[in-house]
């Protein structure tokens, strides 16, 4: 049922699923018959549950006017036959780098943090920066659209091994970036493109240095509090409140057990390693509420969203582009913003679309892809377009 893969094997099949879309298409949207609404998403969740072989799966669908709702379909764990509930939390993975790029976002809005200015201006006076690859000409906006040339630190086979080795580990920042000092760029700062943890690890620090407060601190006091967003956690330990049992295939390379979760509800390894590369675990109608909220201008100052949303062109699809923390895709329903998520266990997908203003949120516990039996992305295109048509678009 679920199938070990190589880390390189599962980046590049996960960023493969990004590339398919929406399987019709729409235009505006009326007021919902919340009932007949709910029916249809049900029924294509369930659906796609019988076509696949995954434990479970949630999924949320933010509507025009703000409202939410919420599905649910299988077991959040599989092995003890419990069922899975539209309440229940899931780590995010890649998903939580919105949060990050949302404050970088403020602070560029308060003229604290000058998205062209060099890293170095903020983290130069660190003793490591200098062996950090192309640490004399990133740019923070670099760093946020993955255009650095710094390589990813959570693939490199010695991190796995010390990963695996000490489950109680505190990871500190500057552990992680360790563990690609003095290595050769990936090519030259703006000269191409390579997502990357490591940039968004090196932005917390940035953030951390010009605030004076701990990461998780401003994005609490900033969005999570501020926005609602109650059933959204940090990532920032072995035992996260309301986590289920997530599979993450046996023997794979991170924690080498199908189950991520031991009997006692901690975590095999220590999530809090991932911090600004992701960190966060929540429902997924808090997920959809966020993206509604970030992609409507209501994290930071409206004016600012256009930098946001000015990308660059990302391996990650037809026409996909990257930009301040937000994936851009081409789909039958127009452009979409968003974000994936892997991290051992789950997996995530967050899409917003903009000209109909809805958002959709979709999380499975499982981070095997062949086993959901069809691209992670056309489940949201599914999703949404169910959506859009029972609107009226």
């Amino acid at each position: 049922m679920r199938r070990a893969m190589t880390l390189s094997s599962r980046l590049v099949t996960f960023l493969a699923l990004l590339s398919v879309a929406a399987p019709v298409a729409g235009q505006g949207v009326a007021t919902a018959d919340t009932a007949a609404l709910r029916g249809r998403l049900q029924a294509i969740l369930d659906d796609i549950y019988e076509a696949g072989q995954f434990p479970g799966a949630t999924a949320a669908i933010a509507l025009p006017d703000g409202s939410t709702l919420a599905l649910a379909v299988g077991y959040s764990d599989s092995t003890r036959h419990v069922l899975m509930l539209p309440s229940d939390r899931m780590l995010q993975g890649s998903v939580g780098k919105t949060y990050f790029a949302a404050v970088a976002t403020q602070l560029v809005g308060e003229g604290l943090l000058d998205l062209d200015a060099q890293a170095s201006d903020y983290l130069g006076d660190r003793p490591w920066f200098s062996r950090i690859p192309n640490a004399s000409s990133i740019t923070v906006r670099n760093l946020m659209n993955h255009t650095s040339g710094v390589m990813r630190y959570e693939f490199k086979e010695q991190f796995v091994t010390d990963l695996r080795a000490d489950p109680d580990r505190h990871w500190e920042p500057e552990d992680l970036v360790a563990y690609v000092l003095d290595e050769e760029p990936s090519f030259a700062a703006g000269q191409g493109w390579e997502y990357s943890d490591t940039n968004y690890i090196l932005l917390g620090m940035i953030i951390e240095e010009i605030t004076g407060r701990d990461l998780y601190a401003e994005v609490e006091s900033r969005l999570l509090t501020p926005l609602g967003l109650r059933n959204t956690v940090p990532s920032d330990g072995r035992t996260i409140p309301g986590l289920v049992q997530g599979y993450a295939g046996a023997g794979n390379p991170f924690t080498g057990t199908d189950e991520v979760l031991l009997a006692d509800g901690r975590f095999v390894i220590n999530p809090q390693f991932e911090w600004a590369g992701g960190g966060f675990a929540s429902t997924t109608e808090d997920l959809a509420r966020w993206a509604k909220a970030v992609y409507e201008g209501d994290a930071f100052s409206p004016d600012l969203l256009d930098r946001v949303l000015d990308g660059v062109p990302a391996r990650l699809g037809p026409g996909a582009r990257y930009g301040l923390g937000v994936i851009i895709m081409n789909t039958p329903l127009g452009t979409s913003y968003g974000h994936s998520g892997f991290f051992p266990g789950y997996l995530t997908d967050v899409a917003y679309f903009p000209q109909q203003r809805i958002a959709v949120a979709f999380q499975v516990n499982t981070s095997v892809p062949a086993s959901l039996g069809q691209p992670f992305g056309a489940i949201v295109g599914r999703l949404a377009a169910a959506v859009v048509e029972e609107l009226g678009g």
